[in-house]
């Protein structure tokens, strides 16, 4: 009984971190004129990652912004541009959505309060046509809510396992539990973002497809119980190691030796070939895990980042265009070329260059084989309550149950010993 009530109390914690991930009646389809002023260029604000900002790694926004400028020239614009992280959009616009950027960057996972928000504008005609035509189904429902598409995706958001080659082969880490034999791994629990996958892997749910609401989630029963006692144990395995929010301490353990398995994204790919050496670093997708004796493929969640386009921008036509030349496939590939963004882009699957990479690789692999919706409800508020009290729970038991068995470890050294004194 204790188990399944620490199912429930870890699903509840798990909710409440998952998603950290202009609607207006005209659709934004570009039918409005840019309103300009005599003699002067429009400013059009634009939001991103500094990232893409940064002139030390190509400033790939401005860069794509300046390009747009340059083939409009009936437009006669100029930009002023805004930082903000993708999973930060969301709380920066809906602040003041009238006085936010007109086209801004986010992860597609902020979709819902930012249509309730009357921030986001829906896209139709031409854009909305491309957004269909150049993505995969999956990929195009990540920025679509009842129907409508909303956002232009210029990359998948997911994760996968950076690993040290000297320590893991590629058989190795196919499977957790054979890492967990051979070297450290480590994994950030406290995120639900990554924590989901292993429950996913045993069949549990939220809302459906991610976007039934009535579904809700469905992490109950033995499946649930499962998954939190396999958890448990992984807790008091010495080789793992529980990494942070943020992934800081994985990459340092990297560093230094005392983690030897990752788990994060392409936006650390920099970090940990610092960390590693360029020539020690494995990449894979998702290894699998062993549950009542069954291997279970564990299951990030899939999502994208988009292009969205502000409904209070007076320059609606302009805006929306400049938001589908930010995903455009020229854009994608210079965004990977600089930056390593996976682009999303069908007609883009067959660059060799592309293909060749395995940061990219891995997230195609991780998208067709180790994955689930990312859902696209807003979340944010449910059980947020309980979270720190229950995860702090879950991992506490777990350590101590940890400490239990070193101490039993211990005791029955020190029999031994007396024993041989004797």
């Amino acid at each position: 009984m204790k188990k399944k009530v620490l199912a429930s109390l870890l699903c509840a914690s798990m909710v409440a971190t998952m998603f950290a991930g202009c609607g207006s009646d005209n659709g934004g389809n570009g039918t409005e004129k840019a309103d300009k002023k005599d003699g002067g260029k429009e400013t059009i604000t634009v939001m991103g990652p500094a990232e893409d900002l940064d002139d030390a790694q190509g400033a790939w926004l401005k860069t794509e912004c300046e390009a747009f400028a340059k083939a409009n020239p009936d437009f006669n614009i100029e930009f002023k541009y805004v930082t903000s992280s993708e999973s930060d959009a969301k709380d920066v616009v809906t602040k003041d959505p009238k006085a936010a950027a007109d086209v801004y960057m986010f992860a597609n996972d902020q979709l819902e309060p930012l249509i309730k928000a009357d921030a986001i504008a829906k896209l139709g005609g031409d854009t909305a046509e491309y957004v269909k035509s150049s993505n995969s189904e999956a990929m195009a429902a990540t920025v679509t809510y009842d129907g409508d598409i909303y956002a232009v995706p210029y990359t998948s958001n997911t994760w996968f396992m950076y690993y040290d080659k000297r320590v893991f082969s590629e058989d190795d880490v196919k499977s957790l539990d054979t890492m967990l034999t051979k070297g450290k791994v480590s994994f950030p629990f406290d995120n639900g973002w990554y924590l989901n996958a292993f429950y996913a892997a045993n069949g549990c749910t939220i809302f459906g497809d991610g976007t039934d609401k009535a579904a809700g989630y469905d992490f109950g029963g033995e499946k649930g119980t499962a998954v939190t006692n396999y958890i448990v144990d992984l807790f008091a395995n010495p080789n793992f190691v529980m990494d942070n929010n943020e992934g800081s301490l994985g990459l340092a353990g990297l560093k230094d030796g005392s983690i030897n398995a990752y788990f994060n994204g392409n936006w650390n790919y920099d970090k940990v070939k610092e960390a590693l050496g360029e020539e020690n670093v494995g990449v894979a997708a998702l290894p699998t895990i062993n549950i009542g004796g069954k291997d279970c493929q564990l299951k990030a969640f899939l999502g994208s980042k988009a292009i969205g386009v502000n409904p209070n921008c007076k320059n609606q036509e302009v805006a929306v265009k400049l938001a589908a030349f930010l995903g455009s496939e020229d854009a994608q590939l210079a965004h990977f070329k600089l930056r390593g963004q996976a682009p999303v882009n069908k007609n883009l699957a067959t660059n060799e260059e592309i293909a060749a990479d395995p940061v990219a690789a891995a997230m195609a692999k991780v998208s067709t084989d180790c994955s689930v919706a990312q859902p696209i409800i807003d979340m944010s508020l449910l059980m947020q309550l309980h979270h720190s009290v229950m995860l702090s729970r879950t991992v506490q038991k777990a350590r101590l149950q940890r400490t239990m068995q070193l101490r039993r470890q211990r005791t029955s050294i020190l029999s031994l010993m007396i024993l041989l004194n004797n």
